[in-house]
């Protein structure tokens, strides 16, 4: 199976081939269609299958044929965060110079907000964040979430958001703790599982200098000059993302790392 089988764009299957990426992961092939066709989906999947692209790419489709205008991603702690966003800009290169040479109205474009409970909440409590529009929430690992003892902050955080809305779940394994919470965001979701004994494998096949191309590249990717000011400023303030900070181009769809900020 390759990426163009599960219905992603030319576009985006051309950043992927960039990087070398041969063919999906488990979670990749089992995700991906499903995330395109809006169905609200919970996977269990170990950490290091591939599972944060499983998300991203069908994401950045769904940003580009403009069905979703408004998506949250919540995780764990600010290294995941990083992650997400250096995926979201790698992958979005060709989403990038179409839209540069649009001339759309910007304000038409999508919004996309990562970030940790803890600091979603201040972002949101403060007035700089509205997620009440929200059409798509990705939570990303809601176990991990748990262990960082921030399930009551993502409570608080779903209690914002419309009933209306795609729900995208992973967990990299059950857990009772999680169970109240998971019946409040998910309806009648697609249950995808990874099984443990495959994750060699899925490691193997998500090409593992996929991560060290893409810091390779952070210097030479493309990076809008419409910022958030006020976003930088809550990054600055609360030391957030290990004192690296990011630009956050929310209404362009993406997050962009600023190499030049330490």
């Amino acid at each position: 199976m390759n990426f163009k089988d599960l219905g992603l764009s030319d576009k985006t299957i051309k950043a992927i081939d960039e990087l070398g990426i041969k063919e999906p992961t488990t979670v990749q092939a089992d995700v991906i269609p499903s995330i395109l066709e809006g169905k609200d989906v919970f996977t269990i999947a170990p950490q290091g299958c591939g599972k944060t692209m499983s998300y991203v790419l069908p994401l950045l489709d769904i940003i580009s044929n403009k069905k979703a205008q408004n998506i949250l991603i919540v995780t764990p702690n600010s290294n995941n965060s990083v992650t997400v966003s250096d995926q979201l800009a790698i992958f979005n290169r060709y989403h990038i110079e179409d839209e540069n040479a649009s001339d759309e109205d910007i304000s038409s474009e999508a919004n996309v907000i990562i970030g940790s409970p803890d600091l979603l909440l201040d972002v949101i409590e403060s007035g700089r964040a509205n997620i009440s529009s929200t059409n798509i929430l990705v939570v990303d690992d809601i176990n991990l979430i748990k262990k960082n003892k921030q399930l009551d902050n993502l409570e608080k955080i779903l209690e914002m958001l419309p009933a209306e809305k795609q729900n995208i779940v992973y967990t990299n394994r059950r857990s009772k703790e999680t169970q109240s919470v998971l019946e409040k965001i998910l309806k009648a979701p697609e249950e995808i599982k990874v099984d443990k004994n495959k994750e060699q494998e899925a490691q193997k096949s998500a090409c593992p200098d996929a991560d060290k191309q893409i810091i390779k590249n952070n210097h030479s990717r493309q990076i809008f000059s419409i910022q958030d000011e006020e976003a930088l400023k809550i990054i600055k303030k609360t030391n957030a993302f290990d004192g690296r900070v990011p630009k956050f181009i929310l209404i362009k769809g993406i997050l962009a790392e600023d190499n030049n900020s330490k």
